[in-house]
């Protein structure tokens, strides 16, 4: 009989004659100094998984199961993230409102279903059955689903990277498909409009978010010394986080953005008509932001009562990325100010409103083709 490969006889077998009892196939790992075992229906079977487990355990790709359960794990890389030692995969730390939805997803919905199993245990078809198929069964949105399994990602990666297991059982897990849907978008009357319906102070806001383009928590993380009047420009520095304050931007870098005509005045008089001059730009006072579900509420009422369609801050941004294309700014410029981490995004999000069609493309490219046809005709 081979070494490490032996049938497991039951209580009831007399072990005579052949039997069907399992065979059990075994591997030691230095590393781990404990023996890695497997049952099979087949001495064949286990004798083929012991001879490439063999070659798995010396080139360090297989490692014994660890005893360390989804929650218990979960709970660890939650701790890491948070001390700022896990990081995403740009490497850089993990921003608190990420990890609040992580933490809510693993509390909610994956540490009751599956926490208690082992995290070398679970496979993809476990996820499958047990996370993804009862989300889906219950109208959760394909959104929902995918952000319930990204901590399930983030620790499955990191597992793999410390050689805690061997097999990520995430990988290629077909999921429900998120379909994008069109924000509204604003057109220059409708922007006009709009903001004449608020007040003062809550126009200088919704201004900013239509003429700048800045994120909700960049608005109200927005220092007065950001602003440069003389200069045209709005520095955007920081981003605001609900619990943790001010928080870095959402690409991790500081960017300048053109102060329009539009906006300047509406900036020139918020500056004026503050009480102080260092602080929040936007804030109920120098160290406290804007809340913005009061401010939301009051446009509404605001455009309600107008007849008016109402939009959000994060609308405003797509208004602000579509008036700038309109206005003829390059792709590159727009990526910048919109602070994307790269120009993919930009176009991923805002390819379709770029101008040209079908036909300017061909007709462009008749007429280089033609220029080049006759530079060659006169040589």
């Amino acid at each position: 009989m081979a070494t490490g490969v032996r049938q497991r006889h039951g209580l009831n077998c007399n072990r005579k004659g052949r039997c069907d009892c399992p065979w059990e196939a075994s591997v030691y790992s230095k590393r781990d100094a404990k023996k890695i075992r497997k049952t099979f229906p087949t001495k064949a079977a286990a004798v083929a998984w012991r001879d490439d487990s063999r070659s798995a355990v010396r080139k360090g790709s297989m490692s014994a199961p660890t005893a360390i359960t989804i929650t218990e794990a979960a709970d660890a890389w939650l701790a890491r993230a948070r001390a700022g030692t896990s990081l995403t995969r740009s490497g850089d730390p993990y921003k608190p409102s990420a990890l609040r939805a992580y933490a809510d997803a693993m509390r909610l919905r994956v540490n009751p279903v599956i926490g208690s199993m082992r995290l070398s245990e679970v496979r993809s078809i476990d996820l499958k059955r047990l996370l993804v198929n009862p989300l889906i069964a219950e109208g959760r949105s394909a959104s929902n689903v995918g952000v319930t399994l990204l901590p399930l990602r983030a620790i499955y990666r990191e597992a793999i990277e410390e050689g805690v297991v061997t097999v990520n059982p995430t990988s290629g897990l077909k999921l429900p498909r998120v379909r994008s849907r069109r924000d509204r978008i604003a057109t220059p009357g409708e922007c006009a409009k709009l903001l004449a319906e608020l007040s003062a102070a809550d126009r200088r806001v919704w201004a900013t978010a239509m003429y700048a383009g800045l994120r909700r928590g960049e608005l109200m993380a927005l220092h007065v010394e950001d602003v440069d009047l003389p200069g045209g420009v709005i520095r955007v520095c920081r981003g605001w986080d609900a619990e943790a304050g001010e928080i870095a931007t959402k690409s991790g870098k500081d960017r300048k953005v053109p102060i329009a005509g539009a906006l300047r005045s509406h900036l020139a008089e918020h500056v004026l008509a503050l009480g102080w001059r260092e602080g929040l730009l936007f804030g109920a006072t120098p160290v406290v932001p804007f809340c913005d579900r009061t401010l939301t509420e009051r446009a509404d009422r605001a455009w309600e009562g107008a007849g008016l369609s109402r939009i959000t801050l994060h609308e405003c941004r797509h208004t602000y990325a579509s008036l700038m294309i309109a206005a003829g700014v390059n792709a590159k410029a727009l990526s910048e100010y919109m602070g994307h981490s790269k120009i993919a995004v930009t176009m991923d999000l805002y390819g379709h409103l770029m101008p040209g069609n079908e036909s300017e493309a061909a007709g462009l490219l008749d007429a280089y083709l033609a220029a080049q046809q006759g530079q060659a005709a006169t040589c």
